[in-house]
């Protein structure tokens, strides 16, 4: 099974001090992306250096025993019931507790990184540099990076709308984001992952593993396992239950409909959980947003053999030629492609969309064929029977006639 993982550029000195005497050369026979733009073109350097939040972020680090039951000494007493249980006096319909977005971040053991595992483009060790104690990873560049600063980030950005129901017809998102990103200032902040998520009214929620953290590498880390995809998904939904302060839907959350979205080097991750991630069938639709750098066989097998799912790829001049190859291996197989985003959005749709000079790669989880295009492919599933989810108008004056 080939890997073919492409870097974009040369990356920004994540760590000056830390390479210092590290001799780096670039041994690579993986084909580079045809482009005159450099790394630091599409990816200007970061304006923030830390990797946790601190006291002054809009949000901090949640710890499971956040949501653990206290002790009995500092409980309320509960709440009456509202309905009787084993009655036959009428039944109080269940009304979902108000509340608020809810948007954290949660470390979760199944997510990426740490990663002490083999890299299955070389079998060898993903880890395959030391420096005295420490461990880090060469990459296909010929780049270092180290273990405790790009690899050891195991937290997820969570994302539970205030309109989500989990009594309804659902779907998670899975977020994989591209090189040189965090949660919190990229997928967060810049790229309003979250925010398209509750304008799209949909009855959806968001995870969003953190990846190599500020880094030109698209290592997939603990997706790259069978069944890695699987566990993480199993993870997930014993923490959505207890975040929505509903634990016994956590058997729900197991067994929701999955679309996994991959933005750039977000490919890589996205691919492997196609392949060996071990709940394909769960996954109901893949969005590539600029991704496709290659794994083009990983993605034309998910298509074939799983037309009940939806596959949308918008493209730049960065990856146009791979997309077309892609288009070319399904039409060979006899899977109609469509090249815009015009129609419906139907179980076995594969549609193709090329985006013009106007629109670039760094602004394009915002603005690709259309602004907000995670929004817009939601309100899509959302209108389509076969894949309805349901959705809620939105009362927020900001969203509202968008």
């Amino acid at each position: 099974m080939s890997l073919a993982l492409v870097q974009c550029g040369k990356a920004p000195d994540l760590a000056a001090n830390s390479q210092a005497n590290v001799q780096v050369v670039a041994k690579t026979n993986i084909r580079q992306v045809a482009s005159a733009d450099t790394f630091e073109d599409r990816f200007p350097a970061p304006q923030f250096r830390e990797r946790f939040p601190s006291a002054s972020e809009s949000f901090l680090q949640r710890q499971m025993s956040d949501f653990s039951p206290k002790r009995a000494i500092q409980q309320q007493p509960p709440e009456q019931a509202p309905y009787k249980v084993a009655s036959l006096e009428p039944q109080v319909p269940y009304k979902r507790p108000a509340r608020e977005d809810l948007t954290t971040l949660v470390s979760m053991k199944s997510s990426a990184f740490p990663y002490f595992g083999n890299n299955p483009a070389s079998d060898a060790p993903f880890l395959n540099i030391s420096k005295g104690d420490r461990r880090g990873h060469r990459s296909y560049s010929g780049r270092v990076f180290w273990q405790d600063e790009t690899y050891s980030d195991s937290r997820v950005l969570v994302h539970v709308p205030e309109h989500f129901d989990v009594r309804k017809p659902g779907v998670i998102v899975v977020f994989f984001h591209g090189n040189g990103a965090t949660l919190e200032r990229d997928v967060r902040d810049r790229q309003m992952v979250p925010k398209q998520i509750t304008d799209s009214g949909a009855n959806a929620i968001l995870l969003a593993p953190q990846m190599a953290v500020d880094a030109a590498d698209s290592s997939a880390g603990k997706f790259w396992q069978p069944g890695g995809f699987k566990r993480f998904m199993a993870e997930s939904a014993d923490h959505l239950a207890r975040l929505t302060g509903d634990p016994d839907s956590a058997r729900a959350f197991a067994n929701m409909p999955i679309v996994i979205v991959g933005y750039s080097g977000g490919f890589l991750p996205t691919a492997w959980s196609l392949e060996v991630g071990g709940i394909s069938d769960r996954v109901r639709g893949v969005v590539l947003l600029d991704a496709v750098y290659g794994e083009m066989d990983k993605f034309a097998s998910w298509i074939e053999s799983h037309r009940s799912g939806f596959f949308v790829s918008a493209y730049t001049r960065y990856t146009a030629r791979r997309d077309r190859e892609l288009m070319s291996m399904l039409r060979q197989k006899g899977i109609s492609v469509a090249e815009d985003m015009d129609g419906p959005l139907r179980p076995g749709s594969v549609a193709f969309v090329e985006t013009g000079d106007g629109i670039t790669h760094r602004d394009y989880v915002t603005r690709a064929w259309t602004r907000d295009p995670l929004k817009d492919v939601l309100v899509k599933m959302s209108a389509t029977p076969a894949l309805a989810l349901t959705r809620v108008a939105s009362t927020n004056p900001s969203t509202s006639g968008r």
